[in-house]
């Protein structure tokens, strides 16, 4: 049965994200996981070598995001006329000042805030692959990743492409561009990292790291 009233030592504890049920912790041995029992919810999954992994698909995610900006995204050819856009296009092609906050909230859903989390994840879980302990503000970088994760509408413009697409085939010709491949690459990565991430391992690891020393073998 989950816990009716606070513990005494919430480290001992877990809440699940999707229910709010509280549980004791059972951490499962390295490659095991630990559900909810209320609603299935995955809680602990702890994977060998995680951070390094997390880290590798975050500088990839990165590379892609960063190529796509300004490379073609879309072309379309109807009549004679052609017209190619990038994603940074896209993302600013909305015009007239009662559109400005528009253009902006698009921009940083679909580069900003993708962006800012891999920064923010890099800077909070490199160091701890070189043995260097957490770098000043590491929890705090690791936490605000988190936080942005909701924010993060990349998967959401792709879905939006493809609805496009659907509706646009019928009265041009559409070509896609290599930086469509490379964001729908980019999500897909995205979403291969987030399976590789155990919030709660990684806790663990940012507050076991001292800033001058980083525990051998501590590896979510």
């Amino acid at each position: 049965m989950p816990q009716t009233r606070p513990p005494h030592d919430l480290d001992d504890y877990i809440a699940c994200p999707a229910c709010d049920a509280l549980w004791r912790v059972r951490e499962p041995e390295p490659g095991g996981r630990t559900t909810c029992a209320r609603c299935h919810t995955v809680l602990i999954r702890p994977r060998p070598g995680a951070i390094l992994q997390i880290v590798a698909l975050g500088l990839a995610v990165l590379v892609l995001l960063v190529g796509a900006l300004f490379l073609p995204f879309l072309e379309i050819r109807v009549r004679g006329f052609s017209n190619a856009s990038s994603i940074f296009d896209a993302a600013l092609a909305f015009s007239g000042p009662e559109l400005v906050w528009l253009s902006l909230a698009v921009t940083a859903t679909i580069i900003g805030v993708p962006m800012a989390r891999v920064l923010l994840t890099t800077y909070a879980l490199a160091p701890l692959l070189t043995g260097r302990g957490v770098l000043p503000g590491g929890r705090r970088a690791f936490r605000w990743a988190e936080e942005l994760r909701p924010w993060s509408m990349a998967e959401i413009f792709i879905l939006g492409v493809g609805v496009a697409l659907v509706k646009v085939v019928d009265l041009a010709r559409v070509e896609i561009g290599p930086a469509f491949w490379m964001f729908s690459a980019l999500v897909l990565i995205t979403l291969l990292q987030d399976t590789f991430t155990c919030r709660w391992t990684i806790w663990k690891a940012l507050d076991a790291a001292s800033p001058a020393e980083t525990p051998k073998g501590l590896t979510p």
